[in-house]
């Protein structure tokens, strides 16, 4: 049974939202899994029941959560439909439009790459969890492009070697805000969650996991910069983090500060961060293999409008 817990609401804190005041101070679980919490009536704010995310919170009230554990999530077979860019006897490689989650987790329970995966190929590497069978490197849900997975345990072991020791050349395009005056530059900065957005990461501190990532220009426009990026280390949202951390967030990336709309053109309605190739050592032929992911088209559109 998962453990219970009492908070005492400050004064400071008076006013706040109860979704807010939670998320703050029980950061191990997701806000989805809150939610569910609240509307199952398991938090009590001055003894009384709440089932609404916006009540407001009062001075010296006791907040209680009764959290109850998750049942196990299980991938499960979907059929979707996916572009594949290559395959073998031991990886499949998979041209991941945006929008589409990788594997299941907190609030996503289906139509992730990982179940339409298992609808195609009826069994992949059971090295991880069960949630992420045959998954050894993720791109972020709103990322498009090329993206590894295993198929066999074996497979699996050698791509997770190769990634660990950075044998795994992974190169992104991006279109970011400004113009960034270096023709190539590096972004040598640790990376760790936002204390105070738990959604964000931030590269602003000094504490975090070491983070590399280098970049050149290839292309300038009047209000953006069309970049060539590759990474040394694989930090959630890096590319995101490092590029605002430098003034010159993603185009369309508004959780780190880029603007929701650009006059004159269309909204976009995600970052313009395309994983555009990938170069591993083939486990089972024992050769490099060099895999191109085009451009998403809606991103080239929006390019070409520029």
């Amino acid at each position: 049974m998962a453990e219970r817990h009492t908070f005492q609401v400050e004064p400071a804190d008076a006013g706040q939202r109860l979704d807010h005041f939670l998320t703050a101070r029980l950061p191990q679980y997701s806000r989805a899994r809150l939610q569910e919490w609240i509307d199952a009536g398991r938090i009590k704010a001055g003894g009384s029941i709440v089932k609404k995310a916006s009540h407001k919170i009062r001075a010296a009230e006791c907040i209680e959560v009764d959290p109850v554990a998750a049942p196990p999530l299980r991938a499960f077979a979907q059929d979707i439909p996916l572009t594949i860019l290559y395959e073998d006897d031991d990886v499949v490689a998979v041209d991941k439009p945006a929008g589409m989650v990788v594997h299941l987790g907190a609030g996503r329970h289906e139509g992730t790459l990982v179940n339409a995966l298992l609808h195609r190929y009826g069994s992949l590497s059971r090295v991880g969890e069960e949630t992420r069978p045959g998954i050894v490197h993720r791109i972020d849900r709103g990322t498009s492009g090329v993206l590894l997975v295993a198929r066999t345990d074996a497979a699996h072991r050698s791509l997770a070697a190769q990634f660990a020791s950075r044998q795994v050349e992974k190169i992104y395009l991006a279109l970011v805000h400004g113009t960034v005056k270096q023709e190539s530059g590096r972004i040598d900065a640790p990376i760790m969650r936002d204390p105070i957005r738990r959604t964000r990461m931030t590269a602003k501190l000094e504490a975090g996991r070491p983070a590399l990532t280098t970049y050149r220009v290839l292309r300038r426009f009047p209000q953006f910069t069309y970049l060539e990026v590759r990474i040394g280390t694989g930090r959630t949202h890096q590319i995101r983090v490092h590029l605002s951390s430098i003034g010159h967030p993603i185009a369309g990336d508004t959780l780190y500060g880029a603007a929701a709309r650009v006059a004159g053109m269309p909204e976009l309605g995600r970052p313009f961060l395309h994983a555009h190739s990938i170069t591993f050592r083939s486990p089972s032929r024992d050769e490099p293999v060099t895999l191109v992911s085009p451009l998403a088209p809606e991103l080239a559109a929006w390019l070409e409008r520029l």
